[in-house]
């Protein structure tokens, strides 16, 4: 039976997508959930799977083509046998072992901003079998960490950039041999059932194949709850908290190699390189604080109002939001929106001698993941409301969890906030983020005495802190910004009346 492969449902705010990679031509055979196709939005890489077991057909979008919202990308023959299947029976099965072609694995095509990478951790070494889109190796740059995949069935053959080695845009990593057997092989023949399995029920997408990886787990050895099987991270995670027992082997036969030394007193030390991403927010913020005037105003905000409306509407704003939650942060970026357009100068930033005033408001979030602090950019806050913020930033905490934030999605800005708050944080100094000309500073929501109308009452108090950069803000500037917020917070249906 024919049947269509559609491009995915695109949520709203994603007008189009385009077809990054077929890894499936016509008269291929898939089987059911198989990985088939990668559509890429402006904000992430969709798959798009087989759907039952049978043949490509048809592709009628190619690589590079725009495509919208549930637009046919190809047809597909349900249960049929793959066209190629004569041909290979032809030739024997000894055949394409004999045969294996040498391919050469490359670093991916870095954008403009980012000169060169850095060879993270090889997951696969010479001689070992991979499957056709593993996870091989991690190549770190200043801002995200790229994953390189096997471009098919094969052996990794020779390593031509180690670990910590420095490479270019598409500079070769490896060479590949498709069709090859590796040495781990002869290994894996006992469970030679199971793969079978796992490529059928057991297909995992780029967050799980890292998590894989990084578990040192193989898909058969995980039950996918995703649909038509396949495995989710959450599953990885599941796995590994499930095999207590079995966790332990691996963990020590590791430990000799990141055993601390002891330094020249006898006591141990523990030396780690910096990585890429760490070495460039310590140089960017040095640099901020050796080239900018910075100054930091404080004040104070009573939270109360904004709890309220809060605690009120919160279940409703669920419901009515496909269940996006209303947080605080979607306040302060409306808040500082607002008070953008008033102060102008605050939303400009620095170029040599020039200074830039921006038309719209470009509000970076800081997101703290585990390989750093990421500063994930909300595009014209002007025109979004709180449920557009809080389900954006949402999916940047997801993503920048998973190391899925793109280099589209930091760059740029106008204006920074940060929150120092969810760690507890009563009081601290922000650091600009150059170019930009000031960046807001959230705090912890604490309980205090406050004097109002002459009486004392207990009331939920954050302290706000603006840094600036005093070559372009002035201090009556920048203090009126940082009031104008602390208005606008205390009162928030001036948010909704824009008074």
């Amino acid at each position: 039976m024919s049947i269509e492969i559609k491009a995915p449902t695109f949520p709203e705010s994603v007008a189009d997508g385009t077809v990054a990679t077929w890894y499936k031509q016509p008269g291929e055979a898939c089987a059911r959930d198989e990985h088939i196709v990668d559509i890429e939005t402006d904000k992430v890489v969709l798959e798009v799977v087989a759907p039952a077991d049978g043949v490509l057909e048809t592709v009628l979008k190619a690589e590079g083509d725009i495509v919208l919202s549930d637009e046919v990308l190809a047809t597909f023959v349900s249960g049929a046998a793959a066209a190629p299947a004569p041909a290979a029976e032809a030739a024997p099965a000894a055949a394409p072992a004999a045969a294996s072609e040498s391919v050469q694995i490359k670093a991916p095509t870095f954008p403009e901003s980012v000169a060169d990478g850095t060879v993270a951790a090889w997951h696969k070494q010479p001689g070992e079998a991979c499957s056709r889109d593993e996870h091989i190796v991690d190549i770190e740059t200043d801002k995200v960490v790229l994953e390189v995949v096997a471009p098919a069935d094969g052996v990794i053959g020779d390593i031509i950039k180690a670990e910590g080695e420095t490479v270019l845009s598409d500079e070769v990593l490896a060479n590949f041999l498709v069709g090859a057997s590796g040495a781990a092989a002869p290994a894996a023949a006992a469970p030679a059932a199971a793969p079978a399995e796992a490529d059928e029920d057991g297909v995992a997408g780029p967050a799980a194949r890292k998590a894989l990886a990084e578990a040192g787990l193989s898909a058969a050895q995980v039950k996918g709850t995703g649909k038509g099987g396949r495995i989710t991270k959450e599953d990885v995670d599941a796995a590994v908290k499930a095999k207590p027992a079995a966790a332990p082997a691996p963990a020590k036969a590791a430990a000799p190699a990141a055993m601390p030394a002891l330094g020249a007193d006898g006591r141990i030390e523990k030396r780690v390189p910096m990585t890429r991403l760490r070495a460039t927010i310590a140089k960017r913020l040095v640099e901020a604080q050796q080239t900018a005037a910075m100054l930091t105003t404080y004040n104070e905000v009573n939270m109360g109002p904004v709890m309220e409306i809060r605690k009120k509407y919160k279940d409703q704003f669920m419901k009515t939001h496909n269940g996006t939650k209303l947080g605080f942060m979607s306040f302060f970026v409306k808040a500082a929106t607002e008070a953008l357009k008033r102060f102008p100068a605050v939303n400009a930033s620095i170029d040599g001698n020039d200074m830039v005033y921006h038309g719209y408001q470009d509000i970076g979030v800081a997101v703290s993941t585990d390989r750093g602090l990421m500063v994930p950019v909300l595009r014209n806050t002007e025109a979004m409301g709180l449920a557009d913020i809080e389900s954006t930033i949402m999916d940047f905490a997801l993503r920048g969890r998973d190391g899925k934030l793109g280099m589209d999605d930091m760059q740029g800005g106008t204006f920074t906030i940060t929150n120092g708050g969810t760690f507890g944080s009563l009081m601290s100094t922000p650091i600009i983020n150059p170019p930009q000309t000031a960046i807001l500073g959230m705090h912890k929501i604490q309980e205090r005495p406050m004097a109002v109308n002459g009486q004392v009452v207990i009331q939920p108090m954050m302290y706000l802190a603006l840094s600036y950069d005093h070559r372009m803000i002035d201090g009556k500037e920048a203090v009126q910004f940082l009031v104008t917020i602390k208005e606008l917070l205390e009162d928030p249906h001036r948010l909704l009346l824009e008074i």
